[in-house]
């Protein structure tokens, strides 16, 4: 069981690490607007596992993927919202750090933006669905509470390694607060990538369920 459970740790920090839409959001707030705006996006990433998590331990995730329609309405939902926020990005500092008065945006529009990038993508779903029979045993107890239990460790891990990111990131704010042609560039950069994932998801195919 230590062993399974150390492969699952494994495997998930390794996914957390690998870049994705949910990153680049994550790298473009730190960036831009510092380490606590990276720290509320990256909030808000981990609480649309808790989502997927409830999901997938209920058995739902593999209604959804069984259903060509729900799957592609949830999936184009997530690509539209992925490219509203590209091109938010790319419009300008004040555009991505602000609401449309020019106010700060508020701590709950940080974490708002993270959460809807990871709850409207099915792939996240696909990724419960397909990994958790991997390291589930029937024999070890409840496949409800062993499935709730490793979609814990895993939004611990993956909090632990974005933090990384978010940190890392978030010291380049003042650098890029004082120059302007920088700044544009990370905007356009980041804005491009998750620009780049939003047509991904659009255009790919459905995949039968694990």
């Amino acid at each position: 069981m230590a062993l399974r459970l150390g492969l699952f740790v494994v495997a998930t920090a390794v996914l957390a690490l690998t870049p994705g839409p949910n990153t680049a959001l994550t790298l473009s707030r730190s960036a831009s607007q510092g380490r606590r705006a990276g720290a509320l996006v990256l909030f808000g990433v981990e609480m649309g596992f808790l989502v997927h998590l409830f999901l997938a331990s209920a058995g739902l995730t593999a209604l959804l993927l069984a259903v060509p329609l729900a799957y592609d309405a949830l999936r184009v939902v997530g690509a539209v919202y992925l490219l509203y926020i590209a091109v938010r990005m790319v419009q300008g500092r004040r555009t991505l750090g602000a609401d449309l008065r020019g106010r700060p945006q508020s701590a709950w529009r940080l974490m708002g933006s993270g959460f809807a990038s990871n709850a409207l993508n099915p792939k996240t779903a696909a990724f419960y669905l397909a990994i958790f029979p991997q390291f589930v045993d029937p024999r070890h107890g409840s496949v409800f509470l062993q499935s709730l239990t490793l979609g814990m460790v895993h939004i611990v891990v993956s909090t632990s390694c974005n933090l990384i990111w978010v940190f890392g990131a978030g010291s380049l704010a003042a650098f890029l607060e004082r120059r302007p042609a920088w700044e544009r560039a990370q905007r356009w950069l980041f804005g491009t990538i998750i620009g780049a994932f939003a047509l991904k998801l659009l255009t790919e195919r459905r995949h039968a369920p694990v």
